[in-house]
């Protein structure tokens, strides 16, 4: 009985199936895909980390090195499982050229290193530990990602000639927002340019307990060993892995959970239509007494059919494009070892949708309990009232507006409740097209480098593993105060400093001095240092110290205690994210490395000012600001590009389909009052104006709506995604074109279109069909 009534309903109404099944089965393509990208992107960094046997603990270090010193530490200490010091030589990248092309330009710290015997191994594309043989390079994934180069290159490294002889998956440097990028060689190649640049040593920790990491990292310090350099942990490495696919992961889920709620709201307003056509069957049944339970059941089969239909449609679409979105994790991360289980979970996912669904619908039906069998029986329909709000719209009253206008804005305050649905539908649609897009606006913003602790500036000067540096770093110095090229800049100078913690003990902390003034970072809270007395934490610090702003901490300078408060905390992606800001004056310790940020008169000169000083100082890595955003950030700058691109499409499609749906629906229910309103003089033309300005009054509304819940509760959603790079704060950069202009015309033109087309059955229409008593 259930199939027969299933096939009369659906062949009654194939429109408004197929559209709840297409809502359906977006949804659940959205949602399985979610699942199966984290699944597969979780899986893939634990697998690659647990072939690579990443470090727990590590400590960058350039300069003189005791490893009799740290091999003693590394034994006495309970928790240290393994312990080793690898070597690796920065070389600058004009000295590099893979196949025809020079790094000179590129920001990256490229340096080389022999595999490792231990740990910490570099691997191939097959996720194999790389043997290498004398004369190969082995090159970091992310050259291959860019066209660098390819597999049988020639390269040559300060004249010395390599074959590039594969590509090399780095669990610590993988991604481009890690600075340094690795190189490998063989042994023996390795001491033939190891004077070729300059060394820094990584000396890496293996823990038997890695819940003890921040006790070890206190151990460590308190111990005065080597620091000269960045420290990186292993929770740090997982995130610096997951970010760029992590983003666009986080933006389909985001656009999933909005495309389940429309499904959802598309089938309220089918259901709600279907209980209205059936209202005078629904009253003769319950006439009959037959129970509530028993009619529920008959919608509830029509729905699971139609649910369960667009699951499995959704489903076999998230197989169909799951490649493409795993493509970037499984180059850079290789397979998962989860990639069987992450099907299973993209089905519980498609799963818990349908149950949703039906849960809705099953709730939905509960209005039955309140129809009155003799008043479905009498009138056909529910009995509703008109709004208050249509009563200030009087037609009598109009003098400024077209009749078909007023008329159509009067039926939309006169029948609120049956617009929501649309409304709201429109409110989600215009998120989903802003807040994506205006989330790529603002990590592809020159700005946007403020929420990650660097300055807004045109060119950046690194002066580090070098001889000498404080005078290095006076000669350009010199040369900036006399350029007339160069309107504003700042020498900022990096030491290491003792820091009392609230347990006691003491730690290292890397403190930039200089004046934070010129070209000011973002902070989450407080402001920038500006007294001798004040101090600007990285977030990441001021949790580990659990020091919040206006709160004191204990400095050792020159010997002494120093008593700082903090007067502001800021996002930083650098340097491990363990940074801090001061301005007071210090000639005890030694400076680690100096960064000299300047501003350009003329912004267009800037590759001719790189170009000038990489050759005059040529210790100094020269940096065009613009080009190093593009290389750090480039590929989650890509990832979410791309992913805004696919919402615009998603909800243009919503607004069409939803609007066509609704038109319908709306036509065949206002049937009597066409008739009406054709016997009064109405043509065709003037009905369809009247329903164009119901569809362009609600979506005027909608976009308002969309717009400001775009950036209010937008911006709160994305500044949990963008906090996956460490910025604990940040505000939209809205491109006004494209979200104020661009965006709602092609709303307006899709509602038009689907408008015009929803109601061009209106013609045949009868007036003697429609109008009898």
């Amino acid at each position: 009985m259930y199939s027969r009534i299933i096939r009369n309903d659906i062949s009654k109404s194939k429109l408004i199936t197929l559209t709840t099944m297409i809502f359906v089965a977006a949804a659940a393509m959205l949602v399985s895909l979610a699942v199966i990208l984290v699944v597969n992107l979780s899986g893939a960094i634990d697998t690659l980390m647990k072939r690579a046997e990443t470090p727990h603990f590590m400590q960058m270090h350039s300069g003189e090195i005791n490893t009799d010193r740290l091999t003693a530490f590394a034994e006495q200490h309970g928790n240290v499982d393994e312990f080793q010091v690898l070597e690796f030589v920065n070389m600058d990248g004009a000295r590099i050229i893979l196949g025809d092309n020079s790094l000179t330009h590129n920001v990256q710290d490229n340096g080389f290193s022999m595999q490792s015997d231990k740990f910490d191994y570099l691997l191939d594309l097959d996720g194999n530990v790389i043997h290498v043989s004398d004369g190969e390079l082995y090159v970091p994934i992310h050259y291959m990602r860019d066209n660098t180069t390819k597999v049988g290159d020639k390269a040559r490294i300060s004249g010395k000639e390599f074959t590039v002889a594969g590509f090399l998956r780095d669990s610590q440097m993988n991604s481009t927002l890690s600075s340094s990028k690795r190189f490998l060689v063989s042994s023996h190649d390795y001491a033939v340019i190891q004077n070729l640049g300059t060394t820094e040593y990584l000396i890496e920790f293996r823990l038997k307990d890695l819940s003890a990491l921040g006790a070890f990292e206190t151990d460590y310090a308190s111990a005065g060993l080597e620091a000269n350099g960045p420290v990186i942990t292993y929770p740090l490495f997982k995130t610096i892995n997951a970010i760029s696919d992590g983003m666009m992961i986080g933006v389909i889920l985001l656009v999933s959970v909005l495309v389940v709620a429309i499904a959802l709201m598309c089938i309220r307003f089918t259901l709600l239509a279907k209980i209205e056509d059936d209202y005078r069957q629904i009253g003769v049944m319950k006439a009959m007494g037959m129970r509530i339970s028993d009619m529920k059941r008959m919608y509830l089969a029509k729905y699971a059919v139609i649910a369960a239909a667009g699951s499995i449609l959704g489903f076999a679409l998230s197989l169909v494009f799951k490649g493409m979105l795993l493509e970037n994790i499984r180059l850079y991360m290789g397979e998962s070892e989860h990639s069987s289980s992450a099907l299973l979970y993209g089905i519980i996912g498609i799963l818990l949708v349908f149950l949703a669904m039906m849960a809705y619908v099953n709730g939905v039906l509960r209005r039955f309990r309140k129809i009155s069998a003799a008043e479905a029986i009498r009138f056909g329909n529910s009995q509703g009232h008109t709004a208050a709000g249509a009563k200030h719209l009087r037609l009598s009253r109009n003098r400024l507006l077209n009749t078909n206008v007023v008329l159509g804005i009067q039926d939309v305050l006169a029948r609120k409740r049956l617009y929501a649905t649309m409304l709201t539908v429109l409110v989600i649609s215009a998120f989903i097209m802003i807040v994506p897009h205006n989330l790529y606006s603002t990590i592809s913003s020159k700005g946007f480098i403020q929420y990650m602790g660097i300055g807004n500036y045109d060119m950046r000067m690194d002066i580090q593993q070098t001889d000498n540096i404080s005078e290095k770093a006076a000669e350009v110095l010199e040369k900036m105060t006399s350029d007339s090229a160069i309107s504003q800049y700042v020498v900022l100078a990096t030491k290491s400093f003792k820091v009392k913690t609230l347990e006691g003990t003491e730690e290292n902390i890397k403190i930039e001095l200089g004046d934070h003034s010129i070209f000011p970072i973002a902070y989450s809270q407080g402001k920038a240092p500006a007294a001798e007395d004040e101090i600007g934490l990285s977030s990441l610090n001021a949790d580990e110290l659990g020091i919040g702003v206006r709160e004191t901490m204990t400095v050792v300078v020159e010997g002494k205690e120093k008593i700082l408060t903090v007067s502001g905390i800021y996002s930083d992606i650098t340097n491990g994210g363990k940074t801090a800001k001061a301005v007071f004056p210090d000639q005890s310790a030694d400076t680690m490395w100096y960064v000299i940020c300047a501003k350009l008169s003329d912004p267009s000169l800037i590759n001719s000012m790189v170009s000038e000083y990489a050759s005059k100082f040529n210790y100094a890595k020269v940096s065009d600001i613009d080009k190093y955003i593009a290389q750090t950030f480039g590929s989650t700058i890509s990832a979410v590009h791309k992913a805004s691109y696919a919402a615009i499409l998603v909800a243009i499609m919503i607004t069409v389909l939803v609007t066509l749906l609704f038109m319908k629906m709306l036509v065949a229910k206002d049937r009597y009052s066409i008739g009406v309103m054709k016997v009064l003089g109405f043509t065709s033309s003037d009905i369809r104006a009247q329903y164009v300005t119901r569809s362009v009054f609600v979506l005027i509304l909608g976009m308002v709506l969309g717009i400001l819940l775009a950036n209010t509760l937008g911006e709160m959603l994305a500044g949990v995604v963008i906090s996956m790079f460490g910025a604990s704060t940040f505000h939209f950069a809205v491109n006004p074109l494209s979200a104020y202009l661009l965006s709602p015309l092609m709303m307006i033109g899709s509602v038009l279109i689907a408008t015009i087309i929803g109601t061009s059955g209106m013609g045949h229409i009868k007036i003697s069909e429609n109008i009898k008593g």
